[in-house]
C-alpha cells in the first residue's frame, strides 16, 4: 500500500469483557505495526486503556439494536470511512456489523467479523440477525468450538468457502499473567484485606459478571454439598444492573447457610493479583463458553481451574493436567471436583502450575492471536508477502 493502513475495529461498548480485550489488544499490535487504529463505540471504562496504547476513540451509539439508529450508524461510519481513508473494517458485535457491513461496502473496503460468542438461534429472524457476523471477507472464530458451530448453524467455511472460516483463539496478555513472581506482595495483600479474607482459608474464586449462565448459584449449590465451612468464595464480577440476580444469590446465600463463606467482591481491575489469592478457580457457566478467558489467565498464573465440560473449556483446559472438567449444572460433581482441588497434594500442585502455565504460553499468547489478526488484515490489504503466503496455503 501506498501508506500507512487506518483500520476501524466496530463494538458497542468498551466497559468490560473478551470483546473489549481483545478490542484493545488488537488496538496495540495495529499501533506497534506503525498503522493507525481507530475504535468506534460508545465509551466506557476501558476507553483510557485503549488510548493508552495508541488507539483513537470514536464515541457513536453502537450499542443501539433500533434499525432506524442503525442505519443512522451506517451512515456516520460511511463518512468516516471517507474522511479518515479507513482502509479496512472490522466488526466484533451484531448491531455495530450491521452498520459497518453497510459502511464497508459502500466505502469498497474489506470487512471482518469476529464470532466472540456462540449467538441464540430462536427463530428465523434472530439467525438472520446473527448472519451479519458471516458476511465478513474474513470471518473469525475465537475457538474452534465457535468455528464448528458457524460452519454447522451457518454453512460458512465449507466447501469452496473454506479459507473465508479461520479460527484465531483468544490470547491473554504476557505482561499482566505468566509471570506470578511480578506480582508484589503489596498488591496481594491490599486486597486480601479488601475481600476480608482470613489466613489459612482456602480461597475458591469464580470471576465472571453476575448473570445466570455464569454458572453462580451452582457454585453455591456446590458449597453446601462441599459440606465444610472452612473455605472461603469469591464471587468477582459485576451485576451490571442484574440487581435481582445479585439479590436472588443473596438470598440463596443466606438459605444456605453459606454467609461466612461466599463474599460478592464486584469488579476487580487488579486479576493477575485476585488469581494469586486463589487456591482454585471455577468456571461454571451453564451455557457454552465461546472461548473462556478465565480458564487461561488463571492456568498462566499457575492455579488450577475447574470448569464445565463444554465451549471452549474442552480446548483450553488438559483434564487431569491443569484442571478437571463437570457436567454442566451439576453442582454435585462440581463439589467432588472442588474437594480434589481445595486438598490437592503440593507437589501435585506444582505439577499442574507448570503445566498450565506451558500449555498456555504455547498455545494462548496474546501475541499469537493479534499476529494471526495484522496476517488477515495483510491478506485483504494486497500485501505481496501475505498474498503469497495465502495462495501457497491454498495449494
Amino acid at each position: 500500500m501506498s501508506k500507512k493502513p487506518i483500520v476501524l475495529q466496530v463494538l458497542p461498548a468498551l466497559e468490560t469483557g473478551g470483546v473489549e480485550r481483545t478490542a484493545v489488544d488488537m488496538t496495540k499490535a495495529i499501533v506497534d505495526a506503525g498503522w493507525t487504529a481507530l475504535v468506534a463505540s460508545q465509551g466506557g471504562r476501558m476507553q483510557y486503556e485503549l488510548e493508552r496504547v495508541g488507539g483513537e476513540h470514536i464515541v457513536m451509539p453502537l450499542a443501539s439494536k433500533n434499525p432506524l439508529q442503525i442505519h443512522r450508524n451506517a451512515a456516520n461510519l460511511t463518512a468516516l470511512v471517507y474522511d479518515r481513508g479507513i482502509d479496512l473494517i472490522h466488526a466484533r458485535s451484531r448491531a455495530p456489523a450491521w452498520s459497518a457491513l453497510m459502511a464497508a461496502r459502500r466505502g469498497k473496503i474489506p470487512f471482518v467479523t469476529t464470532f466472540h460468542g456462540t449467538y441464540g438461534l430462536k427463530g428465523p429472524f434472530k439467525k438472520l440477525y446473527n448472519s451479519v457476523m458471516t458476511r465478513g471477507d474474513r470471518v473469525i472464530a475465537n475457538s474452534n468450538f465457535i468455528a464448528d458451530r458457524v460452519r454447522t448453524d451457518y454453512g460458512v467455511g465449507l466447501g469452496d468457502d473454506a479459507g473465508r472460516l479461520i479460527a484465531v483463539p483468544r490470547g491473554i496478555e504476557t505482561t499482566r499473567f505468566f509471570n506470578p513472581a511480578a506480582v508484589s506482595a503489596e498488591r496481594i495483600i491490599q486486597l486480601a484485606e479488601k475481600w476480608r479474607l482470613t489466613d489459612g482459608l482456602p480461597v475458591i474464586m469464580l470471576p465472571g459478571r453476575l448473570t445466570r449462565w455464569k454458572g453462580q448459584a451452582v457454585l453455591i449449590e456446590a458449597l453446601k454439598h462441599y459440606g465444610q465451612n472452612d473455605v472461603i468464595c469469591v464471587l468477582v464480577g459485576d451485576d451490571q444492573g442484574r440487581t435481582k440476580y445479585r439479590e436472588e444469590l443473596e438470598a440463596m446465600v443466606r438459605d444456605l447457610d453459606l454467609e461466612s463463606v461466599v463474599r460478592f467482591v464486584g469488579n476487580c481491575t487488579d486479576m493477575a493479583a485476585a488469581y494469586m489469592l486463589a487456591d482454585v478457580v471455577v468456571s461454571a457457566s451453564t451455557d457454552p463458553e465461546a472461548f473462556g478467558r478465565v480458564a487461561v489467565e488463571a492456568q498462566a498464573m499457575g492455579r488450577p481451574v475447574i470448569a464445565t465440560d463444554h465451549g471452549g473449556a474442552r480446548e483450553t483446559i488438559l483434564p487431569g493436567k491443569t484442571g478437571w472438567l463437570v457436567p454442566p449444572g451439576d453442582a454435585l460433581e462440581l463439589a467432588s471436583a472442588l474437594r480434589k482441588a481445595v486438598h490437592l497434594d503440593p507437589d501435585v500442585r506444582a505439577e499442574m502450575a507448570s503445566a498450565g502455565r506451558a500449555h498456555v504460553m504455547e498455545e494462548y499468547k496474546v501475541e499469537l492471536m493479534t499476529a494471526r489478526t495484522m496476517f488477515i488484515y495483510r491478506e485483504l490489504l494486497g500485501f505481496p508477502e501475505a498474498k503469497s503466503a495465502a495462495e501457497a496455503e491454498k495449494t
